[in-house]
């Protein structure tokens, strides 16, 4: 991915398109050739480049080593970076203990998702004079500005104190661009996606999967302004994504009748999914442009596979090795244990090495247990083109219905006979019984059901509680919430350092 600030964004413009790779879905196809930015957008196919191009910055969530379910994952209390040593990664280790600082700060956290911004506002000023089909306009449109929203969305939550930024800027602003209240971020978050509903299909056609729709824009819009805490209108758009508890909603979504399936490689797009991340392992991706935005493959799984695995007896799954991110702590081990979520989300090398079945070198911070949901087997390895550690295809999740469902009751404050039936949902899926419906018991749901998949750390900060379970591993309330702006971000520009750091 090529990085973004204030002071490249004219490399950027002139290097948007870049040449690319085979694809199986709509998100896995980039725009090939290079071309002047002035010299593009003169038809539906070269603005199709344009809008794939916007949508492949969403590849950070799980492409390249600095993708964002691993880092989130390693600052929950669920998690640890584990990795090779305490020096493996400084930016995910420095988060993970709290040591986190704008010298070792990963600076793609904010750059990349700039970059996706920078391609949105280029694009929308280029649609009105695409000579196309105005309905391929309006659609066109609703994508852009609902990939906006999502970016922003990241970067608040990030950082809080960021630029607004919704037209290309001359280069005379480049230094001069300020951060804007977190207020007005999500306003024009709200403004983004309230413009694409209503623009976008309602269901996506199978040979389109993974492209937004009025469905996951919708389900967007209600977990944005959950975590406003704007709580009557996030179950207002929640329940219209949701439907009936357990039934097929009007978008097509349906929780899957079995867990593990959520973790099958081949199960793309599946019923239960709003919004997901597209790899493959067809890119050809190596060790040159890995994590630099022509690589497609998912980085989270070689990442949190145990080190030189050997299996020993057909106990024991066939994996491949991998590099020991993210293993799963103790506590989270004694939730799960006796939770029909176990198998799929945790893998026990602890009790298969103690039984004989497998082996494994421990890396740092190792538990014994690591995260199943990501972990692939040896079938899963590329026979393609490419360096295979960098060529996995599971795709990964960003919202899926269940994941609605609790952010419903939830905005329902925990009560009444919705907020009950949207909770036994999720619990009845994986055969377990109703319980009384509370914040409480919905907080410990997601904390069970979507173990893992990037979401706790911020549930624990929306929700006030990320100083009490993460005080011991050094979070300070008040700074850690969120990020430090990354150094090279702050050299000869007007962006000010967040407090406390």
């Amino acid at each position: 991915m090529k990085t973004l600030n204030f002071k490249n964004l004219m490399i950027a413009m002139i290097t948007v398109f870049t040449a690319a790779s085979c694809s199986e879905d709509f998100i896995e196809t980039n725009p090939s050739g290079t071309n002047l930015e002035s010299n593009y957008y003169k038809n539906e196919t070269e603005a199709y480049a344009g809008l794939v191009a916007v949508y492949d910055v969403m590849r950070k969530y799980s492409g390249g080593f600095e993708n964002t379910v691993s880092f989130l994952n390693a600052g929950s209390d669920d998690h640890v970076a584990g990795g090779g040593s305490s020096s493996d990664g400084a930016g995910i280790q420095g988060f993970s203990n709290f040591t986190i600082n704008p010298t070792i700060m990963p600076r793609s956290y904010w750059s990349d998702f700039y970059q996706g911004i920078f391609r949105a506002n280029v694009l929308l000023t280029k649609l009105p004079d695409v000579p196309m089909d105005e309905s391929q306009i309006m659609r066109f449109t609703a994508e852009t500005k609902a990939l906006r929203a999502l970016y922003y969305f990241n970067l608040v939550n990030m950082f809080r104190n960021v630029p607004l930024i919704t037209e290309p800027l001359e280069p005379s602003e480049f230094n001069s661009v300020l951060q804007a209240d977190p207020s007005a971020v999500y306003t024009q978050i709200e403004q983004d996606l309230n413009e694409a509903i209503g623009n976008l299909p309602d269901i996506i056609s199978d040979d389109q999967k993974g492209r937004f729709s009025n469905g996951s824009a919708k389900a967007l819009l209600g977990k944005v302004y959950l975590y406003q805490g704007k709580n009557q209108q996030a179950a207002a758009v929640l329940q219209e994504v949701n439907g009936t508890p357990g039934q097929t909603s009007q978008y097509g979504y349906k929780l899957l009748d079995n867990y593990d399936e959520l973790w099958t490689v081949s199960n793309k797009f599946n019923s239960e999914s709003i919004l997901e991340v597209a790899h493959t392992n067809a890119s050809g991706s190596g060790w040159g442009n890995w994590g630099q935005g022509t690589d497609e493959g998912n980085s989270i799984n070689v990442m949190l596979g145990p080190r030189s695995y050997n299996q020993i007896t057909e106990e024991a799954p066939d994996l491949p090795s991998g590099w020991s991110f993210n293993p799963v702590l103790p506590e989270l081990y004694d939730l799960l244990e006796g939770d029909p979520r176990f198998e799929a989300t945790i893998l026990d090398l602890k009790a298969l090495e103690e039984a004989g079945a497998a082996s494994y070198v421990p890396g740092y911070q190792d538990t014994g247990y690591f995260l199943n949901k990501f972990i692939p087997r040896v079938t899963d390895v590329t026979t393609l083109t490419g360096e295979p550690v960098l060529n996995y295809r599971q795709n990964t999740y960003v919202i899926r219905l269940a994941d609605t469902y609790l952010m419903e009751a939830e905005a329902l404050g925990g009560s009444g006979a919705r907020a009950q039936a949207l909770l036994d949902a999720v619990r009845a899926r994986v055969g377990l019984p109703s319980t009384p419906v509370s914040l409480t018991a919905i907080a410990k749901e997601r904390r069970l059901e979507l173990a893992g998949e990037g979401h706790r750390f911020y549930d624990l900060v929306r929700t006030g509680k990320a100083a009490e379970a993460l005080s011991d591993r050094g979070f300070k309330a008040g700074v850690n919430e969120i990020l430090p702006i990354p150094f090279q971000e702050l050299q000869s520009t007007q962006i000010v350092q967040n407090p406390g750091y």
